[in-house]
């Protein structure tokens, strides 16, 4: 039995983010459900669990009747996120969990809570970090992370951490994505190295509340899992492999050529030209002294070409790239203007943000800035053009 009075918002926050690891096909009818759990001290937690991934929410309410029962977790995120703004009452009649909102009433289906599996224990807390700047870092590389499941290691996101500093990255073979960022460990040598499914992780760290600080935790049954909450919300995923290619050592290279260039026209001047190509259509970019040509074609059928302002230091340089690629690693670099390096046309690329405390005139002639600056590092390998 279990009965309870809740904010319709606190239930649906709590809710949704118990629902985003619920298995779209589960292996088991019990893995559909979500778990209810209300105590007699007013607490109430919602639960998801796949065997792989698990989420919990913790909220407080007015719990009339404590105990637990396991609903239809789709069908309860459905409902409640449609409800009038009204307080919410769920109670136990029979074989139903009955949710009431105003005028509207649901009554659902109880599953046998005692087939539910146990819910993985928390990882210890290994160090914390800022929610905002958590999730833009995984916001960063995770569109870089592989979608081949017959290749693990490239569908999940290398995180290292040394001392303070935490390094995130991910690679499909033909990119990498890395974020580099300052968190708070709670032993200052601290040293450690997983691979995080990018899925999950990316979900996780969209969901997570502004301004909330998230606490990782690393350990587990052999060391097999990784633990992320913030506030009263928290996650568990079963890590993948821990091989993963040396990313950092790819990031440096004695570039020739470092164009400067603005970050916002130049990925609407992109996105028009993109307009014109097709599937595996590359657009191709011309940096000369003060300029940049940015080109595509589609055979006979149509093209484009627009010119926009760009600073050289080096060689002239004639490249081309995938443009949904290019566009993922401009929408990563939130700075004014971005950097360009690479060493020839068939040599991968670096993309990193500028600072903006540097001046347009005295970049254009400085040698390859550190990207340590921004953090952020994507290194992209060009399309060979036939002429």
């Amino acid at each position: 039995m279990v009965e309870f009075r809740v904010d319709r918002q606190t239930l649906a926050d709590a809710v949704a983010w118990a629902a985003r690891t619920l298995p779209s096909r589960p292996t088991l009818p019990v893995l559909a459900g979500m778990l209810v759990e209300a105590s007699a001290d007013g607490g109430l937690t919602l639960s998801a669990f796949d065997y792989e991934v698990s989420a919990k929410a913790a909220v407080t309410t007015d719990v009339i009747e404590p105990g637990r029962v396991l609903v239809s977790g789709r069908l309860l995120a459905d409902i409640v996120r449609n409800l009038p703004p009204y307080p919410v009452e769920v109670a136990t009649k029979g074989s139903e969990v009955v949710v009431s909102c105003g005028s509207a009433e649901f009554g659902l289906q109880t599953m046998p809570v005692e087939d539910y599996p146990t819910l993985p224990k928390p990882p210890r807390p290994a160090g914390t970090v800022p929610g905002d700047v958590f999730a833009a870092a995984v916001a960063q590389v995770t569109p870089a992370a592989g979608r081949d499941e017959t290749l693990p290691m490239l569908t999940g996101v290398r995180v290292d951490f040394e001392g303070d500093t935490m390094w995130m990255a991910c690679t499909d073979r033909y990119r990498i994505a890395a974020r580099e960022l300052t968190w708070s460990p709670a032993v200052p040598d601290f040293t450690a190295g997983v691979v995080v499914p990018a899925r999950t992780l990316a979900d996780t760290a969209r969901a997570i509340r502004p301004g909330s600080e998230v606490s990782i935790g690393l350990g587990g049954t052999g060391d097999s899992l990784i633990g992320i909450s913030g506030g009263d919300r928290s996650m568990t995923a079963r890590l993948l492999d821990d091989q993963f290619i040396n990313y950092r050592s790819r990031l440096t290279d004695a570039w020739t050529t470092a164009v400067r260039i603005r970050t916002a026209p130049f990925v609407e001047a992109i996105k028009r030209v993109a307009l014109v190509t097709e599937r595996n259509t590359p657009i191709r970019l011309d940096f000369t002294g003060d300029e940049v040509r940015i080109r595509a074609a589609a055979g006979d059928a149509a093209r484009a070409n627009e010119t926009m302002p760009a600073l050289l230091a080096g060689d002239r340089i004639d490249i081309a790239f995938s443009p949904q690629y290019l566009l993922d690693g401009l929408a990563g670099i939130d700075t004014e203007y971005t950097r360009l390096e690479c060493t020839g046309p068939t040599r991968p690329a670096l993309l990193t943000g500028i600072p903006d405390r540097r001046d347009e005139e005295s970049d254009a002639e400085s040698p390859p800035e550190d990207p340590g600056d921004t953090g952020f590092r994507y290194l992209l390998m060009p399309i060979r053009m036939s002429t």
